[in-house]
């Protein structure tokens, strides 16, 4: 994670209304000197969740909900610290620098990269809408069904085949070569010299999901333009195909909030299926769709999906291998019958958006996919075949990572092939399938338990909302940040304490601007990524911080102890460490709440 300079998040903080980026999200209602909304963090159908007028925080008084504008984002849209920081440097134009490690190697600007392809989108749409190669173009996109409305709102555009042109245009903007070369806008040629990555082709901006152009998606629509169907921008800094679930930035919210999600394959599926009001959709970004997607959605909180791949052989098998990866960390699949030849742009175009509704609503789960798919190159209705899909269908739900989705569904197996559920192991003990990955090095993975601890205690003091104040006095007269052990975790609650004693808010970007390393901002990150239980919040509070003084206490028997027994020190040394154990043991620690 890139540590963002103290000078670039102070002008941030100051730039950031919250009312603002609130609105975005909320139907904010101003009322008095307060701006008021239905929460989004818990049901409610009269107002608590208060904002006031020239505060940079908000608060619920139904559900405790309190932060700052980059909280926000991390809460509601599921957002790290990073992309909530970077979102809100875009929406209030403040340029973010990042302050390189030590060991760090320096790599290309990303503020400069995402400026150029920025600006590479809006030649792309202005040589699609304002050339006579465009309207060649542009021919082609209304005979596929798509409309002028379309075209502009989703920034679709044409690379164009007029040698240099984008190339002298870009310069005319001051983005160099270099620049355009690091975003994947430009390639070498073999014979020296640059040359345009994208050309002769209709380009689809590809964002991040907090909305940023970082890379583009261009099909070819003469079969004369050299190369395959589709070119995709290369492995860049900001382009990591991997990962990048293209259609995201439209629909993260709806999909953090309703945690479903539709997958399909292409993107002009993607692109109909969100104009229409499915805006939960999605699809892969120049290749396969994989296990760092899955992780991508699960990081939203998703718990369903649903696959609307083509129903040809290679869908089919796609629709295998991706249910396979959400089943296997707990996530509902189910899988959309398309019609025979159709996906779901075509099938939009033809029946509209209520009969594909339907098909939703008629989907069937995976397990019930997988029967028929092995079905049809199984016989299952000879005793050796039907043994087979049992025996490798039930295989495949034992690899799976969650105990109750693998219980559950040998049940629905057993139900679906008609054989005793103990044939195929419903009721057996099950361990889980772990991966280990491979390494140059055999050494365990380091784990922190003062961290694990550390943070628990810090979690409650960010994100105890209405008992913040309590929690805090409490802290102070039990803790010093001396007698925290993790680096990180002392820099934090130094800097919430002196923000206190200073009267300043408690909130992520206050505390972002005071560390002074990477790994602390991380930390602030992972903090309020991990929920708390506020059901008895204040027991939960005090017995961590308990913890922690036992822990210490612990630490210093064991100190002393062990110089007493080292044979370093005289008779009278010894005498008076006994003195001191003595002492120490008689005095256990208990959390003070005066």
């Amino acid at each position: 994670m890139p540590l963002f300079s103290k000078e670039s998040l102070e002008t941030l903080k100051q730039r950031i209304d919250i009312v603002d980026v609130l609105s975005a999200h909320l139907d904010l209602k101003r009322t008095g000197a307060a701006y008021k909304a239905l929460c989004p963090f818990h049901d409610e159908k009269t107002p608590s969740f208060t904002v006031q007028k020239g505060d940079s925080h908000y608060h619920c008084f139904g559900c405790g909900a309190h932060g700052d504008a980059i909280q926000f984002l991390m809460s509601h849209l599921k957002m790290n610290f990073s992309d909530a920081v970077e979102s809100l440097a875009q929406r209030f134009h403040v340029h973010l620098e990042q302050v390189e490690g030590p060991e760090e190697k320096k790599g290309p600007n990303k503020a400069q990269l995402k400026e150029a392809l920025e600006a590479a989108c809006r030649f792309y749409h202005f040589c699609l809408l304002h050339t006579p190669e465009g309207h060649d173009a542009l021919r082609y996109l209304y005979h596929r069904g798509l409309d002028l409305d379309f075209i502009k709102h989703f920034q679709i555009g044409l690379a164009p085949k007029t040698h240099g042109l984008f190339r002298k245009t870009m310069h005319s903007k001051g983005i160099s070569d270099e620049n355009m070369f690091d975003a994947g806008l430009l390639v070498q040629g073999k014979e020296g010299g640059w040359r345009d990555f994208f050309y002769d082709r209709i380009t689809f901006p590809v964002h991040h999901s907090t909305g940023h152009v970082i890379g583009f998606s261009a099909r070819k629509y003469r079969e004369e333009t050299f190369g395959g169907k589709y070119v995709n921008t290369p492995e860049t800094p900001l382009f990591k195909k991997s990962r990048v679930l293209f259609g995201l930035n439209y629909c993260r919210r709806r999909i953090a909030k309703e945690r479903k999600a539709i997958i399909v394959e292409g993107q002009i599926d993607a692109l109909r299926l969100i104009q229409t009001g499915f805006d939960i959709t999605v699809a892969g970004q120049g290749t396969a769709f994989g296990e760092g997607h899955v992780k991508e959605l699960i990081a939203l909180g998703i718990n369903q999906v649903y696959l609307a791949l083509d129903q040809d052989k290679a869908g089919q098998e796609a629709a295998n291998k991706i249910g396979n990866f959400f089943q296997k960390e707990g996530v509902e699949v189910r899988v959309v019958q398309m019609p025979q030849g159709s996906d779901p742009d075509a099938f939009l175009k033809d029946k509209g958006p209520e009969e594909f509704k339907k098909l939703l609503e008629g989907s069937i789960d995976y397990l019930q996919f997988l029967v028929g798919h092995h079905s049809m190159t199984i016989n299952i209705n000879s005793p050796a075949g039907k043994n087979e899909l049992v025996q490798n269908l039930s295989a495949q739900i034992r690899s799976w990572s969650q105990p109750l989705m693998i219980h559950e569904s040998l049940r629905r197996l057993a139900h679906l092939t008609s054989v005793p559920e103990d044939v195929v192991g419903v009721g057996q003990m099950h361990v889980p399938n772990i991966h280990i990955r491979k390494s140059a090095s055999i050494a365990f993975q380091a784990i922190n338990p003062d961290r694990i601890l550390e943070s628990d205690f810090l979690r409650w003091l960010l994100l105890a909302g209405s008992n913040q104040a309590k929690f805090l006095a409490l802290a102070q007269v039990n803790l010093n940040p001396e007698q925290l052990r993790d680096s990180p975790s002392k820099q934090i609650y130094q800097s919430i304490l002196t923000g206190s004693k200073e009267g300043k808010p408690c909130d992520l970007l206050s505390l972002a601007i005071q560390m002074n390393d990477a790994e602390a901002q991380q930390m602030l990150s992972d903090l309020v990524q991990k929920k708390i239980n506020k059901d008895r919040a204040e027991e939960h509070f005090i017995d961590t911080v308990q913890k922690i003084l036992d822990r210490n206490w612990m630490q210093k028997s064991e100190e002393i102890k062990m110089k007493i027994q080292s044979g370093q020190h005289s008779d009278d040394e010894v005498l008076e460490l006994a003195k001191q154990f003595d002492e120490i043991k008689r005095n256990t620690p208990k959390v003070k709440q005066e």
